[in-house]
């Protein structure tokens, strides 16, 4: 009798705790993904100082950030060195356990501090702070899966938000705007490079014998597009007088061919830059989006009010 009043109490509480443990997660899952919450004052706060740029608590969370994703790049890249490994393989996993929930409570704030968690954690930096962290956690959990710690490479990628800062945006915001303005021009310009290529590969083939490396009209074209980019691998040679001549003058022309895009970007940046640039000093709490003037009031974007005081 005794033992079946435990197996009940047993079960009961069992019941019990799945019973809180799914009106939680499903109260959870409701704030992170489908609800959007009024942000208290510290959670403003919070999202001044890890989203914003402008104030100096802002400035220097993005400067100890930096240098703490540098520092765990520097870790994967000496982990991936054998010998050093071997000396100090206890000394880095302490420093990357460290570095690893530094990141994660960093990520989990982020969540925290925004109208709409869903829209950073479903952003492209959202899954780049998750995809960067979890592997550490998969490596202790999982045997096998070691080899996913190399994915934390991708933390590399966080330090393009840092530079996001309002002297950095401005232009990068050209360079991207010029690229656009010119890629129409690019195109044709790559169209024109391959068809060059193909008729100098073709050509090449039947001036050179096969035993110069020339066997096919795919393997010349390989080697006058090597020739053309100046890289010149040394793997085939041409032989012939005719053909070393030929090979001269795309060695020539490669100079020019690498010049002529550079030009055309270059020229585009010039007439982006004598626009206003974009200033990124406030992100808005409700978006994310953060390319607005510093006297900016207002998102231009979802039209939230970008001051919290």
């Amino acid at each position: 009798m005794a033992t079946n009043e435990r197996k009940n109490s047993l079960v009961s509480k069992i019941n019990r705790f799945f019973r809180i443990f799914k009106l939680y997660f499903y109260r959870t899952i409701d704030v992170l993904f489908l609800k959007k919450r009024e942000l208290r004052p510290w959670q403003i706060k919070l999202h001044e100082i890890i989203f914003g740029a402008n104030t100096r608590s802002g400035k220097l969370f993005d400067v100890v950030l930096f240098y703490v994703i540098i520092a765990s790049i520097i870790l994967v890249m000496l982990e991936s060195v054998r010998e050093i490994d071997a000396k100090f393989h206890t000394l880095f996993k302490v420093l990357e356990w460290i570095i690893t929930i530094l990141f994660t409570i960093e990520y989990i704030t982020r969540i925290i501090t925004i109208k709409a968690p869903r829209k950073y954690i479903f952003s492209f930096y959202g899954i780049v702070d998750l995809l960067s962290t979890i592997p550490m956690y998969l490596s202790f959990i999982f045997v096998g899966s070691q080899s996913l710690v190399a994915f934390r490479a991708l933390r590399l990628l966080r330090v393009f938000r840092i530079l996001k800062l309002a002297r950095y945006m401005g232009e990068s915001t050209n360079f991207v705007i010029a690229l656009k303005e010119s890629r129409a021009k690019i195109a044709v310009f790559l169209s024109f490079v391959v068809i060059l290529c193909i008729i100098l590969g073709t050509l090449m083939y039947l001036i050179e014998a096969p035993d110069s490396g020339f066997t096919s009209i795919p393997r010349s074209v390989y080697w006058a597009i090597v020739t053309l980019t100046t890289v010149g691998y040394g793997d085939i040679a041409p032989q012939t007088p005719l053909g070393q001549l030929i090979a001269s003058a795309i060695m020539i022309l490669g100079y020019g061919i690498i010049a002529i895009p550079t030009g055309i970007v270059s020229a585009e940046m010039v007439k982006t830059g004598k626009k206003e640039p974009i200033t990124t000093v406030k992100s808005c709490n409700n978006c994310l989006f953060d390319e607005h003037a510093e006297d900016a009031e207002f998102c231009k974007k979802c039209g939230s009010s970008l001051n919290h005081d």
